[in-house]
């Protein structure tokens, strides 16, 4: 027989027990809605090169359920710079120091570089044509440079 502390004890564990099943339950719900929710499919990638500017890593575009599209930058590395951006370029590629501005070649403009290494997404405008913009620039604005570029490749 159990003392009543004994049965206590053995009663919150059980409690216990029971808040952390419904805590993962309701954790794994919670995440499964989110996946499906936000499943997104790839669409386009490439590989970073530079030569100036030792650059390196993926670039991946991927479209969600609602046509929204986004790059994703992963295991990315490059120059630390000022007033860096990320561009999408009508061009099949971009040579190191490539400037942008005097060749007048189309851009869209992604954002600001948010940091010079690791992944990272940037939203992508709608109605973006991926058959004319087929680069993904590193672009350095303050001294007009490239400082590298991942060509597209459709899936």
């Amino acid at each position: 027989m159990l003392s009543a502390k004994e049965e206590s004890e053995r009663n919150m564990n059980g409690i216990r027990k029971m808040a952390m099943a419904g805590v993962l339950l309701l954790a794994t719900a919670a995440a499964f809605g989110q996946s499906s929710m936000q499943k997104s499919e790839p669409v386009a990638t490439g590989t970073f090169h530079g030569q100036v500017h030792a650059t390196s890593g993926r670039a991946s575009i991927y479209k969600d359920m609602d046509s929204k599209m986004v790059l994703r930058l992963t295991n990315f590395k490059t120059s630390n710079g000022p007033d860096v951006h990320v561009l999408l370029i009508a061009a099949k590629d971009a040579e190191d120091n490539q400037n942008f501005l005097s060749s007048m070649t189309e851009r869209v403009e992604l954002g600001k570089l948010k940091g010079n290494e690791g992944d990272q997404n940037y939203e992508i405008p709608t109605g973006t044509d991926l058959a004319k913009f087929k680069t993904v620039a590193i672009y350095c604005e303050r001294f007009n440079a490239t400082f590298g570029a991942a060509p597209l490749e459709k899936f």
